[in-house]
């Protein structure tokens, strides 16, 4: 199997329609609601945050199995359970209606497939091993865990504030270039792993000037944004326990 990686956007206000109602369905589900999506959930059963979720009015939950019809209007579908059989009449709408479909652990249903993913804020990081050694995926994310923390998602929220001043006082394209690859090579990120904000700060201004500098966040903020992603990573993720879950 080769694979094109992609990754998708624009998602606000787009039907997304998801079967099944465990912990890899809620995993998803969570991935779509933060991208703004318009979830279907179709399950007889779903787990307690799911259901908090449906009853919060934050998806449309439907308490049974596949319906014909149900992916009128969709942009994308999920099937988080994996049930060949089940799913073939759903794969079989999603071709009539032109439809992105994913089933777990079920290439042949499958136009697009999901990796090991790895988030920090705005840093995604998806692994495929195409379907070769799903496990290794499994074990590189781990990995990819332990090594970036949360100074990885504070130092993007950061250089997000940078990019349009940055193009507004650096015009010229390799100069701007290269003051970039002095922010990511520097030791910035050093600085914000140590919570040393204000000499992140400080460091920052000496690379771009103090012009670009003032859209920053002053350090106490920083150490504000430093926690609160701390605080999410200590949440669990409810990655898949079956390494091929992941492809």
């Amino acid at each position: 199997m080769r694979v094109y990686p992609i990754f998708l956007n624009n998602l606000e206000g787009r039907r997304c329609v998801v079967f099944g109602g465990t912990h890899e369905a809620e995993r998803k589900v969570a991935d779509l609601l933060a991208c703004g999506a318009d979830v279907v959930l179709v399950s007889e059963t779903i787990t307690p945050r799911l259901r908090a979720w449906a009853e919060e009015g934050r998806l449309t939950w439907h308490a049974r199995w596949y319906r014909p019809g149900d992916l009128q209007g969709a942009f994308l579908t999920i099937v988080a359970v994996t049930n060949p059989e089940a799913t073939e009449p759903i794969w079989q709408e999603a071709q009539r209606e032109r439809v992105l479909i994913n089933a777990m652990d079920d290439v042949p249903h499958c136009t697009f497939v999901a990796g090991s993913v790895v988030r920090r804020g705005a840093l995604v990081i998806a692994i495929s091993t195409s379907g070769h050694a799903p496990a290794l995926s499994v074990r590189l994310r781990e990995e990819l865990e332990q090594r970036l923390g949360p100074e990885y998602a504070l130092f993007l929220d950061l250089m997000g504030a940078l990019r349009l001043p940055m193009a507004t006082h650096y015009p010229d394209f390799a100069e701007r270039k290269a003051r970039w690859y002095a922010l990511v090579d520097g030791d910035v990120l050093d600085l914000l792993r140590q919570q040393r904000f204000a000499e992140a700060r400080a460091r920052i201004a000496e690379l771009v000037g103090d012009a670009v500098a003032a859209e920053l966040p002053d350090p106490d903020t920083m150490a504000r944004l430093f926690a609160r992603y701390q605080e999410e990573l200590a949440q669990p993720t409810h990655q898949p326990q079956d390494a091929y879950a992941a492809h």
